[in-house]
């Protein structure tokens, strides 16, 4: 299965890390407000993807802060972008 678990709003930008397994989803929520998760894939058991980061709750005015907040919480994705 290659499903995520439900998000909080739509996903307007996914960047995933070399090797596929792990990405970032910023997304937006039905009150125009934004956020972001990370979430990790293991491709051994077919489960499909779920959250690791925690991440999802915090809310940003605009997609800017979310990525900013992103970038400072999740050491790897400097360098994927």
């Amino acid at each position: 299965m290659n499903t995520r678990p439900r998000k909080p709003g739509k996903v307007v930008q996914s960047i995933n890390m070399f090797g596929d397994t792990i990405c970032v989803d910023l997304f937006e929520r039905d009150d125009g407000t934004f956020g972001f998760e990370e979430y990790r894939r293991d491709s051994e058991t077919g489960e499909g993807w779920f959250p690791i980061g925690h991440y999802s709750g915090n809310v940003f005015e605009n997609l800017e802060e979310a990525s900013s907040a992103a970038r400072e919480s999740v050491a790897w994705l400097d360098s994927e972008l």
